[in-house]
């Protein structure tokens, strides 16, 4: 089996086998053993970008993330499947595996972009902006930065409005290094590696003493998003049930470029 580098320069290694090699880069917060699940989703939204591709089919509008099992740091592989192709959009599948193991299922819907022009006076148009863009945004960070090499170190973070880990806050999100080696990423895959983030910089509990583990994620995208910065305005709402929700409106420094929902499982944490 093949071993994570020691200093990694990007969160994967594509292999001559077709499976990804995991750097430390992708360490979630939750367990040394475990990935964030930003840059597996991202992995596999590469993926769906290929396979869309391949039909004309260039704007990534819907993806939807079922995490089965916490994804290792460990070899992984990609399986995309064709569901229907029709003249204005695409369906697609795709299987993540790791050790043998079935650790995510996913979606995505990809559309035939077309330019229109829309007639001005649109209500809710032209589309929001943030106040504050990562320029003019102070320097963010994640309670957990510095345990470990991680996620926390794949990502630069700003603070638009509020604080991480504070309840709702809005931050922009910015690589530090390749999703894959040797490739740049695209707005989309950008996207992908930071939507994952909502409920943990919307947070309302102590993460200490809690977990709010999410077992989906759903991004739905009006646009083609724009440029290497993405931003996050989130929020988590919990119910009394030990479930709850976050969402996130997402933005590149255009302006609005739709939403990211997170169903969250909620439980106390064993002293």
């Amino acid at each position: 089996m093949s071993h994570p580098p020691a200093h990694p320069s990007s969160a994967y290694t594509a292999r001559a086998d077709g499976h990804y090699l995991s750097s430390v880069l992708t360490r979630g917060p939750w367990h040394p053993d475990h990935q964030h699940a930003g840059p597996p989703v991202s992995l596999v939204c590469r993926a769906f970008e290929v396979a869309a591709h391949e039909h004309g089919l260039t704007h990534l509008a819907r993806l939807t993330a079922n995490l089965l099992r916490p994804v290792p740091i460990s070899d992984l592989e990609v399986k995309v499947a064709t569901m229907y192709v029709g003249r204005n959009a695409g369906h697609f599948s795709a299987q993540l595996t790791a050790g043998g193991k079935e650790v995510g299922v996913f979606t995505a819907l990809a559309q035939r972009e077309s330019e229109l022009v829309l007639p001005e006076g649109l209500p809710g148009h032209p589309l929001p902006t943030q106040a504050l863009l990562p320029a003019d945004s102070a320097p963010a960070h994640f309670p957990f930065a510095g345990r470990h090499v991680g996620y926390s170190d794949l990502v630069e973070t700003r603070q638009a409005r509020g604080h991480i880990f504070d309840g709702p806050c809005a931050i922009w999100f910015r690589l530090r290094h390749p999703l894959v080696e040797g490739e740049v990423p695209s707005p989309y895959q950008r996207v992908a590696v930071a939507a994952d983030s909502g409920n943990g910089i919307s947070a309302v509990l102590d993460y200490q003493r809690y977990s709010f583990v999410n077992s989906d994620l759903t991004i739905n995208l009006l646009r083609r998003p724009l440029g290497e910065w993405m931003c996050l305005d989130a929020r988590t709402w919990l119910g009394s049930n030990g479930c709850g929700l976050a969402e996130s409106a997402l933005y590149d420094q255009h302006g609005l470029i739709g939403r990211a929902t997170q169903s969250l499982a909620v439980r106390t944490l064993k002293p």
